[in-house]
């Protein structure tokens, strides 16, 4: 685990980045927002960041948000807190009680659902909708072939509060390729929030249009399991 000092210039770094890549993209900097993905890191890695000033961050899994982030919120009460992991239906309900945004609503059945339960709950996370941009069989998300007709149900048909698209590039593709697809996707449907890229290709996410980027290893170090 790094140092809170080591947290701390990390985050300054990226931010620094991050804002380097928006100007030089004709873009304000605080247009985009650096989700610190914590996920496989204790939580005093996460309490080091949030000492640090940072507010928003990821975890993949609910299971993990749940045993690590309502303490954290409790001493933290401005953090902010994003599912970008997948989400199955049985978690749905507690990821709706911790999470300020959903990241991965990739299906029609999990859509559903999440409207169902808010309806129900009154909860209501803004949500964004993750794009398969690579179609790739291993990876979830919606097909870009069918991202219109899914964005138009959930958010006309079933009412979910959806803001936006996330994707995760194909390890061995130019990522640019796919940014520039979900940008468009975004563009035609309406959509300002672009969740999209992390420690690797976040300057080049920038450039496309990414208002979030998901940055874990460049702020925390490898993960821990």
């Amino acid at each position: 685990m790094p140092s809170a000092e080591q947290i701390a210039e990390n985050l300054a770094l990226v931010k620094g980045h991050m804002a380097e890549a928006a100007t030089a993209a004709g873009r304000p900097p605080e247009d985009v927002r650096l989700v610190a993905v914590s996920k496989a890191h204790p939580a005093g890695t996460a309490e080091a960041a949030l000492t640090a000033g940072h507010r928003l961050f990821g975890e993949n899994r609910v299971q993990e948000g749940e045993a690590k982030w309502p303490g954290l919120k409790e001493a933290f009460p401005d953090a902010r807190l994003h599912l970008i992991g997948p989400l199955q239906r049985n978690k749905a309900r507690a990821a709706l009680e911790l999470f300020d945004v959903i990241e991965t609503v990739d299906r029609p059945r999990l859509a559903a659902h999440l409207a169902r339960l808010m309806d129900e709950t009154g909860r209501r996370p803004d949500c964004l909708i993750q794009v398969n941009t690579g179609a790739e069989p291993q990876k979830a998300g919606i097909l870009p072939k069918d991202a219109d007709a899914f964005i138009a149900e959930c958010r006309d048909g079933i009412g979910l509060p959806v803001r936006g698209l996330m994707c995760i590039p194909p390890a061995d593709e130019e990522p640019a390729l796919h940014f520039a697809l979900l940008a468009e996707i975004a563009e035609r449907n309406g959509l300002a929030e672009l969740s999209m890229g992390m420690s690797a290709d976040y300057q080049t996410a920038i450039r496309f249009g990414a208002t979030l980027v998901r940055v874990g290893t460049a702020v925390f170090g490898p993960r821990e399991g």
